[in-house]
């Protein structure tokens, strides 16, 4: 079988090195692109991100990304991974810099977390529980409560808690994994996650894709 060819967008907002190197690692062959023509021939698409919502989806507009990443995860289901901030953009609206709509591909809003004791510490930054709540291919191999590497300072509430596949005790609880159909989102990092994060990679380009290398 042909190693996924995964468009891993850049929209100016991260450092994406370390999920490149973590997809070549898993087998899969990643570009690094804000090309639409790229974009429709990836069979896997990967948003990461580390920053605020608004500039992201002030960002996203600027780089004539929304519709081609609309048609080809709304429209053509090509399976999708959005990584930390990628996985907040998702959501209807967040509040990081001002109330910013999203990409409303799962429903739900970004709230800044709030401690529920005084050692809890904004962002949250460091290994964490993934509590897997409900069935997923992407915790295909991996231990129900597995550490994962995080660093956020705020988190997506989904409307539809049937959306929710991973949890974390931390300012209360909060949804660290989220899925609907060919669209996955984990808040955490897989690519800086060690054995587990790339075990969820791997899971993640063995999904099957309408397109084809």
């Amino acid at each position: 079988m042909s190693p996924s060819r995964v468009a891993v967008i850049d929209y100016g907002l991260c450092n994406i090195d370390s999920v490149v190197r973590a997809v070549d690692e898993c087998g899969g062959t990643p570009v690094v692109t804000f090309q639409r023509k790229e974009i429709e021939r990836a069979t896997h698409i990967i948003l990461p991100g580390v920053g605020a919502f608004c500039d992201a989806m002030k960002n996203l507009h600027e780089r004539s990304l929304l519709e081609v990443l609309t048609e080809c995860v709304m429209e053509k289901k090509v399976p999708f991974l959005g990584i930390c901030l990628g996985m907040q953009l998702l959501a209807d609206k967040g509040w990081e810099g001002g109330e910013t709509s999203g990409l409303g591909w799962i429903s739900g809003e970004v709230q800044r977390l709030v401690p529920a004791t005084p050692t809890e510490r904004i962002p949250h930054v460091g290994w964490n529980d993934v509590q897997q709540c409900l069935p997923s291919p992407l915790w295909e191999g991996i231990p129900p409560e597995k550490d994962f590497y995080f660093v956020h300072s705020y988190h997506f509430c989904p409307a539809d808690e049937a959306h929710a596949i991973g949890r974390t005790p931390y300012c209360g609880t909060f949804t660290s994994a989220i899925a609907h159909g060919n669209i996955f989102g984990t808040q955490f990092h897989p690519e800086k996650s060690q054995k587990a994060g790339f075990r969820l990679l791997k899971n993640f380009l063995a999904l099957p894709s309408p397109v084809s290398c």
